[in-house]
């Protein structure tokens, strides 16, 4: 006989991905309050492990991810129309955004005083093991070879690396298509891989988040009351004061359906602190904002190891003026156009890696600053990563909305239409679990 039933095997609902980040902030903090005050040391170790863990995760695909990612991104831009003046315009942008936050890096820095009445002296400070200067930024974009990059994981050597890779691909047209198609192959397994642990950002929220506050508590913080507060100012102006005015203006679009599209990406950015660890999913909300797929693949990765308005132009102003001042070292006009100066040219120092030590020291050997200062902002320094690696993250997708939008490239319908989170959405590789329509009853084999 047969039986029919009306009954649907469906998928358990699921939380949206914003929200189960932001549960995962709520559960750090609580665990971490608790691990701290009452003295948890395995939760403290367990915080640590899992927060570490995710971190490791993300960094072991940002040297082959940065490579292909390059690589490819170079080679797409054959299949745009006009793609030196996208290039060109892109890298305009870039700079006039990174110019406009280091003024207000400027601004703020000068307005606050930071580093005063910290109780912090020069005692405090402490000379970082690995300093960054203009000859060392110079010469070491050349690798000396083709395997340490990736062991070191110096992106900025892997950026020229691949720049070089793609550039030659280009001249050499169809011989070097089997190439460009292995690459996109890998390109495409990363990503995948990627987007596996990206959808670990939660539990990753609660490692992180929880570690930090088990180990540096609220207390730390204190200190640095008025710099943290100046970073976080800062980029929170340009995230929702400069980025929306550009979007108007410039872009002519709705500055909301931006931060509804991207802000699954600069979520992720706040809690990873890595650029290119948010690259595919960066590039994912892009495309989704009707950003050309060929031009999206270009701009982002370019932006993911350049783009740093958080880490290469508000953190190192202030910062800079912070450490002036602790250790009472006067500041002129010229110190503050050569700030400007390195945010714009040195960004890619940072290479979109957790932190910005690098860009900092770089910024304190020129202006002649002492390199003990970069020791007295390492303890807070993952605090500030979190909104800095945010700030970075909007503006890399930022800039390609823009320019997209100005050469009549961007699809609108796409842009005013975009809404669910990219991570919410079922990939379209994956078989659904039924795919019986409502209205037709399922139908199970007669039994004897």
């Amino acid at each position: 006989m047969s039986v029919s039933t009306n009954t649907q095997f469906k998928l358990p609902i699921r939380a949206p991905f914003w929200a189960q980040i932001l549960a995962g902030l709520v559960l750090g903090v609580l665990l971490g309050w608790l691990a701290r005050s009452q003295d948890v040391s395995w939760l403290v170790t367990t915080l640590e492990k899992v927060g570490g863990t995710f971190i490791g995760l993300l960094k072991l695909a940002v040297a082959p991810l940065v490579f292909f990612a390059i690589l490819v991104s170079i080679t797409n831009l054959r299949k745009v129309n006009n793609a030196a003046r996208l290039a060109s315009r892109t890298l305009l942008w870039f700079m006039v955004t990174s110019l406009i936050a280091v003024a207000i890096g400027l601004v703020i820095g000068l307005v606050t005083n930071p580093g005063a009445g910290t109780g912090l002296t020069p005692a405090d400070g402490a000379a970082p093991e690995k300093t960054g200067s203009w000859i060392d930024f110079l010469t070491g974009i050349v690798p000396t070879d083709v395997i340490t990059p990736f062991t070191e994981l110096n992106v900025l050597q892997i950026v020229f690396m691949a720049a070089v890779a793609g550039i030659a691909a280009l001249q050499l047209g169809e011989k070097a298509q089997p190439i460009l198609t292995l690459s996109e192959s890998v390109l495409e397994l990363l990503q995948k891989a990627l987007w596996w642990v990206i959808r670990l950002a939660p539990l990753g929220t609660v490692g992180l988040i929880g570690n930090a506050i088990a180990t540096y508590g609220w207390d730390l913080i204190g200190k640095y009351a008025t710099f943290t507060a100046d970073i976080y100012v800062g980029c929170l102006i340009v995230l929702f004061g400069v980025y929306p005015a550009l979007l108007a203006t410039v872009g002519k679009v709705g500055p909301v359906q931006f931060f509804k599209g991207a802000w699954p990406a600069i979520q992720l950015a706040f809690v990873s602190r890595s650029s290119v660890g948010t690259m595919p999913l960066t590039q994912k909300v892009t495309e989704r904002l009707g950003v050309p797929k060929e031009y999206a693949s270009f701009a982002v990765p370019f932006g993911a190891t350049t783009k740093m308005d958080g880490c290469a132009a508000i953190y190192p102003a202030i910062a800079a003026i912070f450490v002036a001042q602790i250790f009472d070292i006067p500041l002129g006009v010229g110190d503050y156009l050569l700030i400007a100066f390195v945010s714009v040219v040195g960004s890619a120092a940072t290479a979109g890696l957790t932190g910005a030590t690098v860009m900092l020291t770089l910024t304190l050997s020129t202006l002649g600053l002492p390199m003990e200062g970069v020791g007295l902002l390492l303890a807070i320094d993952p605090i500030l990563d979190m909104i800095r690696t945010a700030t970075n993250v909007a503006g890399q997708a930022l800039v390609p909305v823009i320019v997209s939008a100005r050469e009549g490239l961007l699809d609108r319908e796409a842009y005013d239409s975009v809404h669910a989170s990219p991570v919410d959405e079922t990939p379209v590789d994956e078989t659904p679990v039924d795919e019986t329509p409502a209205d037709e009853p399922q139908r199970v084999p007669a039994t004897a």
